[in-house]
């Protein structure tokens, strides 16, 4: 049983918008201006990078922790590596951290690749004998061996990433935190080194993860928390999380779509909830309205794509936009899930293909269940009709 766990209990850090003091002259003056302030209020320029953040993470569970930029993310693990101090509140790690956050920011550039293996083994608190112990496989895995001896001022940036990487995840940590490093090196270490977290992760440790890879954030956590503005947002199942956080950038991105040369969309909804299984197929439609006839240079999209993925897997204009005068619409989609099990984003997009401007409208989200190896690619057909 691993003795690691990760604590943060009504966690509150302030910040202070303006200049950094560079002299004694004029940092006396500032914090003489600021005496009397405690530690639930604010000052004129003071703001909360983080507001009451509690969770609890213990052996065996895994958090994500997710949200947009300035949300509160890197706030949050400089304080559980103790980087920074809370405002309010405690945080606390217990137990031997590994943090996979800057992997070979604690490199000597003078030093070889094995002496940096014993120094960060060092740092991390690990007994030398367990680094010899475990030397032979942090190289094989980073894949430096023919440069081990070589000083790491001479590595690439993949291979120092690499060999970080490699210290970090070899060195039997109690408490796992990972920042944004799960695209390290290469393709092929990529899925390494996926692999080797996704094993950290079923085992006996507390994990925490940030990450943007929304999907890794899915495959990999237990739990999952929202940050916005430095408060929880929405937390729970990872994938409902996930997809609060996508549909709630998806309602920002429509204000801003809602009147495209007269083109409003509303919303795109599915109109069953049975269990997709592959090759099924499903019924969406989208609503919306036309104030004026839509140009011809206007054209609405329906894009699916994997959740948090960027990658499209189809693209298909909406046809039937070019009604005369104002008018509700109603396009009734039907999109056959050839598609392999997994969780799946519907959205819709606006190209004004005169300014090249890319609008961005409602979106939905359906998740496909495995129908006995069935395959195929993504089929969107579409029919529609005019309210």
């Amino acid at each position: 049983m691993s003795a690691g766990r990760v604590l943060f209990d009504g966690v509150w850090k302030r910040f202070h918008r303006g200049p950094a003091y560079d002299s004694l002259r004029d940092l006396i003056p500032a914090i003489m201006g600021k005496t009397g302030r405690h530690g639930t209020e604010l000052g004129a320029d003071d703001f909360w990078a983080v507001k009451d953040l509690s969770f609890d993470v213990q052996p065996g569970n895994s958090l994500g922790i997710i949200g947009g930029n300035g949300a509160g993310k890197s706030t949050t693990l400089k304080l559980l590596t103790k980087i920074l101090q809370p405002t309010r509140g405690h945080a606390e790690l217990r137990g031997r951290v590994g943090a996979l956050i800057e992997v070979s920011a604690g490199f000597h550039q003078d030093l070889t690749g094995r002496e940096n293996v014993f120094l960060q083994g060092a740092i991390m608190g690990m007994p030398q004998a367990l680094i010899r112990k475990q030397f032979d496989a942090i190289v094989e895995f980073s894949g430096v061996g023919p440069f081990i001896d070589t000083p790491v001022k001479r590595y690439s940036s993949g291979m120092n990433a690499r060999l970080g990487f490699s210290i970090a995840v070899h060195l039997e940590p109690d408490v796992l935190i990972v920042d944004e490093v799960l695209s390290v090196g290469d393709a092929s270490f990529q899925a390494q080194a996926f692999d080797r977290i996704r094993g950290l992760v079923k085992g006996d440790i507390p994990v925490v993860i940030v990450s943007h890879q929304l999907d890794r954030i899915v495959e990999l956590c237990t739990e999952c928390i929202l940050l916005s503005k430095g408060a929880v947002a929405a937390r729970g199942a990872p994938a409902d999380v996930v997809r609060q956080y996508l549909r709630g950038e998806a309602d920002e991105a429509l204000e801003a779509s809602t009147r495209i040369e007269g083109l409003r969309l509303d919303s795109i909804e599915r109109l069953d909830r049975e269990q997709v299984v592959s090759g099924a197929v499903m019924p969406f439609v989208l609503r919306g309205s036309t104030q004026v006839r839509v140009p011809d240079y206007v054209q609405v999209f329906i894009v699916v794509s994997t959740l948090a993925s960027s990658e499209r897997l189809y693209h298909r204009a909406v046809p039937d936009l070019r009604r005369e005068g104002p008018a509700d619409f109603e396009h009734a989609l039907q999109l056959q899930a050839n598609l392999p099990p997994g969780q799946y984003r519907l959205e819709t997009q606006i190209l004004n293909e005169l300014s090249g401007m890319l609008y961005f409208g409602p979106a939905t989200f359906f998740d496909v269940v495995d129908n006995s190896g069935f395959t195929g690619s993504v089929q969107l057909l579409m029919s529609s009709h005019g309210g």
